[in-house]
C-alpha cells in the first residue's frame, strides 16, 4: 500500500492530463496516439518513439499519407524508406516526390532513398520537380543482379591479381568494395562484400601453413590487449584431415590470461576487483571456463557448430573446462526435445560438457542478487507497458527515482504473484552502448518452469542473467557472437554493482551462409507451410539436417576451424561448407556403384554361364579399407545420361560407334541395336563385350549394377534461388516466396547387392556420382539414400 509521499507522487501521475514525459517532451496526446495508431499499421519497429518525436512524427505521418494516395498498401520496406527521408526532406514538394516513387516501388533500396535526400537538398524546388533528373539521380528503373555483381568483382580481381598472389590473405580485399560500387552505383554493398571474399578465397586455394604462421604471428605479437582475431578463408582444396579447431587456427588467439582479467582493454575495475579475481583464481586453480550457453528453444544450426567448437577447443586447448548451460529463463518457448537435443548435437561434434547446468539452477541467487541491486540504487519496479520500452530512444521511466523501500516491497510482491502479469517490471539503471535505456531485468510470467514448476511467477531476462551465470560460475572468458557487443558494458556494469567477480566478455563474428535462412520462427514457418517436412530437412543448416544429410561431424569442426574466428560479419557460400565435407568423404566413404534412371543392356556374348564375382575396393588407394565384390551377369543397367541413341561431339560415353569401359569388370561394351517401347523410348540396349586387353582402350569407364536392389534416392540442391532469401530488395515478397521448384528430386534407383543391411547414416560414394547416406526412412525392404554432396565436376565426364 502507498502511504505519504509516494501515494502523493502517484495519485499526481495518475490524475495529470498527460503522462510525465508527454509534459517533458511537449506531445500532445492526441497526436501521439494517431501518430503511434498509424506507425504500428505499417509495421514500423519503433513506432513509440517516432510518435514521441512530434516534428520528425508529423512528416513522416504526411509522408505515409502521400505514399497511400499512389498505393493504399504502405508495407514495413516502403516506411521505413519513408521514415529515412523524413528527417531531411522539409519541402511539401519534395515529399510528395519521394512518397510517390517509393510507394509505386521504383524507389525501393536505402542507396536510392538516400540520393533522393541529396537530390532534393541541392535542387531548386517550386512546386514541381524535374522528375526525369530526379530519376536519373535516384537510379530509378536500375537493376543490379547479382551476376552483374559477380562478374564486376570478378574484372576487379582481376586487376589485382598479382597483388593478390603475392600478399594472398593478407590483401585488404574489401577495400575494393568503393571500387565496386563506383562502377555499379546501386549495387548492394553487403553482396559485393561476400563477393570479394567468395572470389579470393577461390582464387587462392587452399591456406598453406605460410599462411596460417603469418596471422599467427601477427596475432602473437599484438600483447595481451590485441582484439584482433585471425579468419581463415575455406578453399577447395584446403587439408583439414585429423586437424582440430585450434590446430586449424594456429595462434590465433590473445585473450587474458586467468585472473588478468584487468589486461584488457574496456574491463572495469573497483576497489573490490583484485580481491574478487583472487578468489575466483583460487576456486578454478587458475584454468581456463568457458561455456556454451543456447536457448532451448529450437535446434541448433551450422552457427552453433562455430561457438560450441570455439568455447570447447579453447578451453580444451588451454587445459580448462567448458559448461553447457543451458539459458532457460523464458518457460514460454521452451521444450524438452529442444534440450535433449541440444546435448544430442554437442557429443555429436564430439565435446563433451564438464557440467551441464541451466540458468534456472541459479534462480534464487539471482533474486538474492536483484535485491542486492536495488538497495544499491541500481534498480527500480517500472509499471511502463512492453510496448513502451521497445526500441532504443524511450526516454527514462517515471518511475525511475521510486524509493528503494517502494521498489523492494513491490519486488516482493511480483514474485508473490500480487501483481498481473505485464504490469511490473525490474529495471536496471544503466544505458547501454546501444542507447537503450534501463534494460529489464524481471518480468512477470505466470507460467509453470520445466524445472522449477510453480515456484517462481517471475522469470530473469537474458540481460540480466547472462553475465551473473558467469560470473557464478566462475567463467574466465565469455566468448559470445558479436550482436552481444552492445551489451559489454551492461555486463561489467551489472557485475561490479552487485560486487561479484567479473569476467571478460570477448565477441567474435557469427558464422553464416548464404542461400539459407537459421532463424527458428522461420523455419517453423517452411515446416508450418510444408516447405521442408522438419527441423531436421537435409535441405536445412541445422545440426539435425546436416547429420541427417550425411555431413560427418570432424569434417564440420575442420570447416569451422578453417573459418576461424574474426571480428567481422562474413556471409560464406555453401560451397566452402561442402569442400570440406567432401574431402573428408572422400577418404573415409566406401565406394558402391548405383545407377539414378537405370538402363537395361542385355550382353549377347557373356563369357560365363553363371554371374562373373567382381571385386570392388571400399576406397581406392588405401588397401587396408579392404574390398567388396558384386555380381557382374549378362543383363547389367547403366544410367540412362551414360548412352546417346546418336554419336555427338565431344560426348564420351556409350553410342553408336563409341563403346564404354564397365568399371571393375575388365570389359568394354559394344551396342548392336536398341529396344524402344510404344512411346519411342529407349528401354534396352544390345550389344557385345571384348576384354579390354584385346580391344582400344575406350574414352570412359562408367559405373553398372546387375542383380541390384532397388532404392530410393533423394537428390537435394539449395533450397534457395537467392544468396540472402531475407533481402527485401531482392526477394520482395519474402524468403517463403525464394524457394526453389527443384531443391529436392527423388530417384527409383538401382544400386549393387554390398549395401544390403546399411545401417541409418552409413556414408558412400556412389561412383561417378557422388557421396550419399541411408534415411531415418530406410527399412530392410526398402533402402532410402540422401545425396550428402556432390564430386567435383569433371569436365572429362562427357
Amino acid at each position: 500500500m502507498l502511504r505519504g509521499a509516494s501515494l502523493f507522487r502517484a495519485v499526481r501521475f495518475l490524475h495529470s492530463s498527460s503522462p510525465r514525459w508527454a509534459r517533458k517532451l511537449n506531445v500532445d496526446m492526441a497526436d501521439f496516439d494517431r501518430l503511434k495508431a498509424l506507425f504500428d499499421s505499417v509495421g514500423l519497429a519503433k513506432s513509440n518513439d517516432l510518435a514521441k518525436n512530434s516534428a520528425l512524427g508529423l512528416r513522416l505521418e504526411s509522408l505515409i499519407l502521400a505514399a497511400k494516395e499512389h498505393n493504399d498498401s504502405v508495407d514495413k520496406a516502403a516506411a521505413n524508406l519513408l521514415q529515412k527521408a523524413a528527417g531531411d526532406v522539409k519541402t511539401e514538394a519534395g515529399g510528395r516526390v519521394v512518397a510517390k516513387y517509393v510507394a509505386m516501388r521504383k524507389i525501393a533500396t536505402v542507396p536510392q532513398i538516400n540520393a533522393a535526400v541529396e537530390f532534393l537538398k541541392v535542387a531548386s524546388i517550386g512546386d514541381t520537380i524535374d522528375e526525369a533528373a530526379f530519376e536519373k539521380a535516384c537510379g530509378v528503373g536500375v537493376v543490379v543482379t547479382e551476376e552483374e555483381i559477380k562478374a564486376k568483382v570478378a574484372e576487379v580481381l582481376a586487376g589485382k591479381k598479382e597483388q593478390i598472389l603475392e600478399l594472398r590473405y593478407r590483401f585488404p580485399g574489401l577495400a575494393l568494395t568503393g571500387t565496386v560500387n563506383e562502377a555499379l552505383k546501386w549495387a548492394d554493398r553487403k553482396i559485393i562484400m561476400g563477393q570479394i571474399e567468395a572470389q579470393i578465397a577461390a582464387m587462392l586455394g587452399p591456406k598453406t601453413e605460410a599462411d596460417l604462421a603469418d596471422k599467427g604471428k601477427k596475432a602473437k605479437g599484438a600483447g595481451p590487449k590485441a582484439k584482433s582475431l585471425t579468419a581463415a578463408a575455406v578453399p577447395e582444396e584446403a587439408s583439414t584431415l585429423g586437424k582440430s579447431f585450434m590446430d586449424l587456427m594456429g595462434e590465433a588467439l590473445s585473450f587474458h590470461k586467468p585472473g588478468e582479467n584487468y589486461t584488457t582493454d574496456g574491463y572495469v575495475m573497483t576497489p573490490n576487483t583484485k580481491k574478487l579475481l583472487q578468489e575466483h583464481l583460487k576456486t578454478t586453480g587458475g584454468r581456463v571456463y568457458t561455456r556454451f550457453p543456447p536457448e532451448p528453444n529450437g535446434i541448433l544450426h551450422i552457427g552453433h557448430a562455430k561457438a560450441i567448437n570455439f568455447n570447447f577447443s579453447y578451453a580444451k586447448a588451454h587445459g580448462g573446462l567448458c559448461y553447457l548451460r543451458y539459458d532457460d529463463t523464458n518457460p514460454e518457448k521452451e521444450e524438452e526435445r529442444f534440450f535433449t537435443a541440444i546435448l544430442e548435437m554437442v557429443r555429436w561434434l564430439g565435446y563433451e560438457p564438464w557440467k551441464v547446468t541451466h540458468s534456472s539452477d541459479y534462480f534464487e541467487e539471482l533474486y538474492q542478487l536483484a535485491v542486492v541491486l536495488i538497495k544499491k540504487g541500481g534498480a527500480y519496479i517500472c509499471h511502463q507497458r512492453a510496448e513502451e520500452l521497445k526500441g532504443h530512444n524511450t526516454g527514462f521511466s517515471p518511475w525511475r527515482e521510486r524509493p528503494i523501500e517502494e521498489s523492494l516491497r513491490l519486488f516482493e510482491d511480483m514474485r508473490k504473484g500480487k501483481i498481473e502479469e505485464g504490469k511490473a517490471t525490474l529495471r536496471m539503471k544503466h544505458v547501454m552502448e546501444d542507447s537503450k535505456v534501463d534494460p529489464v531485468a524481471y518480468r512477470i510470467k505466470f507460467m509453470p518452469h520445466h524445472r522449477t514448476g510453480d515456484a517462481w511467477c517471475i522469470y530473469p531476462t537474458y540481460d540480466y542473467t547472462h553475465c551473473l551465470c558467469d560470473s557464478l560460475e566462475n567463467i574466465s572468458h565469455s566468448l559470445c557472437t558479436k550482436e552481444f557487443q552492445a551489451r559489454r558494458s551492461s555486463y561489467y556494469w551489472l557485475c561490479n554493482a552487485v560486487d561479484q567477480y567479473c569476467p571478460v566478455q570477448w565477441e567474435y563474428g557469427r558464422l553464416n551462409l548464404s542461400y539459407t535462412v537459421v532463424s527458428k520462427r522461420k523455419i517453423a514457418k517452411l515446416i508450418e507451410n510444408k516447405i521442408v517436412r522438419d527441423w531436421d530437412d537435409p535441405r536445412l543448416f541445422t545440426l539435425t539436417a546436416l547429420r541427417r544429410r550425411g555431413f560427418p561431424p570432424e569434417a564440420i569442426n575442420a570447416f569451422c576451424g578453417k573459418v576461424g574466428v574474426t571480428m567481422s560479419q562474413v556471409v560464406l557460400s555453401p560451397l566452402m561448407l561442402e569442400s570440406c565435407i567432401r574431402e573428408h568423404l572422400d577418404v573415409s566413404a566406401t565406394r558402391v556403384m548405383c545407377v539414378l534412371a537405370p538402363l537395361k543392356l542385355t550382353i549377347t556374348n557373356f563369357p560365363a554361364d553363371k554371374p562373373i564375382t567382381c571385386s570392388v575396393p571400399n576406397i581406392p588407394n588405401d588397401s587396408s579399407a579392404g574390398e567388396h565384390t558384386v555380381p557382374f551377369d549378362k543383363v547389367v543397367y547403366i544410367d540412362r545420361d551414360d548412352f546417346r541413341e546418336t554419336l555427338e561431339s565431344g560426348y564420351r560415353r556409350l553410342a553408336p560407334g563409341q563403346a564404354i569401359g564397365l568399371r571393375h569388370t575388365g570389359y568394354v561394351f559394344s551396342m548392336n541395336e536398341v529396344v524402344k517401347d510404344s512411346s519411342g523410348q529407349v528401354v534396352e540396349v544390345i550389344g557385345k563385350v571384348t576384354a579390354f586387353k584385346d580391344t582400344a582402350k575406350p574414352k570412359a569407364f562408367i559405373q553398372w549394377v546387375s542383380n541390384p536392389l532397388s532404392a530410393e534416392v533423394r537428390v537435394y540442391s539449395r533450397l534457395f534461388k537467392h544468396e540472402n532469401p531475407e533481402d527485401a530488395s531482392v526477394v520482395p515478397g519474402g524468403f517463403v516466396t525464394d524457394i526453389s521448384e527443384n531443391s529436392l528430386t527423388i530417384h527409383n534407383a538401382y544400386i549393387d547387392q554390398s549395401v544390403a543391411g546399411a545401417k541409418h547414416l552409413d556414408r558412400f560414394q556412389f561412383e561417378r556420382v557422388g557421396f550419399f547416406c541411408v534415411d531415418y526412412d530406410s527399412t530392410a525392404d526398402k533402402l532410402v539414400f540422401n545425396l550428402t554432396v556432390s564430386l567435383k565436376q569433371d569436365s572429362g565426364k562427357n
